[in-house]
């Protein structure tokens, strides 16, 4: 449980008008607990509420839901709060233990059970660290100078049971993260649905793509059409990227680390949004616009009556189908048009783009082939 200095931090924001509780990242549950189990560690005893400074600089306060000390030990436990964000570590007891280290070693990091190791260059640490990022590593050492003095020499072990089962919805395995979860956090503060966390992890598939040396990496909006763009490709599993709604996000950071050949696949409504322009293709964000749809339809030489038609379809599977079945293929021209839109977000002539469409059986549906993606190309040229 977490306590809070409603002077020092608003912790609702509004959303849709609702007012959403924010949380705390796994990074400042860690730097709390490291602060108490080190003061028990000096003092012998447990604090019975324990404060630490966020990068922000608001100061929130937690009790223990853990504590244990023996010979040059002691260890303070937790619970994660991530407020009303759907985080898939919100509960999880998050675990410090603190020893006494070697003479000028400073403060030294260990994962413990549930926290990952990093295997794959690329991330923001080496291979053979332990996967506390280096914000969460700054706060705990901070937190502990506030009781320790600033050149204490102690080792700090991160704890989280369950940890490994709790990494397996997370994309850690596939950055070479193994063995549980990583102690995440820039701010301190989790802000619900910003799903900040999913585009970090965007982030670093990328980073570890570009450290292996692939040339060619390909983001996918589900698991459907990321099956079906390996297989295409015959991509390994490093090249891919779990891109989900998140296509601007993805282009954005690759704009400013590029790879040479990037492949976007999806399925037909999400890439038809995309195609009309939405760089964040959530079903929260809007929906497909079915009548322009209907005008493309028109384009490929669909009937006036068919156009219609595709213009009061429920759905924009419904659509694609109705106008195959007339001999009508909507993909490749949709697949052009979302070719356009994401090229002018990378704008580079060192990056070819391809937008693959796939049905929901991973049948290919439209392409739009690699093409430089400075803004005097065009795969439809």
């Amino acid at each position: 449980m977490t306590a809070v200095d409603g002077g020092d931090i608003d912790g609702f924001m509004e959303s849709e008008g609702k007012n959403l509780r924010r949380g705390w990242t796994t990074g400042t549950c860690a730097a709390a607990a490291s602060k108490a189990a080190c003061q028990a560690l000096l003092s012998g005893a447990f604090p019975a509420t324990v404060e630490v400074s966020l990068p922000g600089g608001q100061r929130p306060s937690f009790v223990l839901a853990q504590e244990a000390k023996g010979d040059n030990f002691a260890t303070a436990g937790i619970i994660k709060d991530a407020g009303d964000d759907p985080d898939v570590t919100h509960g999880a007891l998050i675990v410090s233990t603190v020893r006494r280290g070697r003479s000028r070693t400073g403060i030294t990091f260990r994962a413990g059970t549930g926290v990952g190791m990093i295997t794959r260059p690329g991330l923001p640490l080496p291979p053979g660290e332990p996967a506390i990022n280096p914000v969460p590593r700054k706060m705990i050492s901070a937190a502990i100078a506030e009781v320790a003095g600033p050149d204490a020499d102690l080792e700090v072990e991160i704890s989280v049971p369950n940890g490994e089962r709790l990494a397996e919805k997370t994309l850690n395995p596939r950055l070479g993260i193994v063995g549980g979860i990583s102690i995440l956090g820039t701010t301190g503060i989790v802000i619900p649905f910003s799903c900040s966390a999913w585009i970090h992890s965007i982030w670093r598939g990328i980073d570890v793509a570009r450290a292996a040396g692939l040339t060619h990496i390909a983001g996918s909006t589900g698991s459907a059409s990321e099956q079906a763009v390996a297989e295409h490709h015959s991509l390994p599993e490093i090249a891919l990227i779990d891109m989900g709604d998140f296509v601007g996000g993805m282009l954005k950071y690759l704009r400013d680390n590029p790879v040479p050949q990037i492949t976007i696949a999806g399925g037909v409504a999400k890439m038809t949004k995309l195609a009309q322009g939405m760089l964040d293709v959530h079903s929260k964000r809007g929906l497909a616009d079915m009548e322009a749809l209907a005008q493309i339809a028109a384009e490929c030489g669909a009937s006036d009556e068919l156009a219609e038609r595709i213009s009061g379809s429920n759905t924009v599977a419904g659509a694609f189908n109705l106008a195959s079945e007339a001999g009508i293929e909507l993909g490749d021209r949709v697949a052009s048009r979302a070719w356009s839109t994401a090229a002018k977000v990378l704008n580079s002539p060192e990056m070819a783009l391809e937008i693959l469409v796939f049905d929901r059986d991973g049948g290919l549906r439209g392409c739009a082939p690699f093409t430089p993606t400075s803004h005097s190309s065009d795969p439809a040229s």
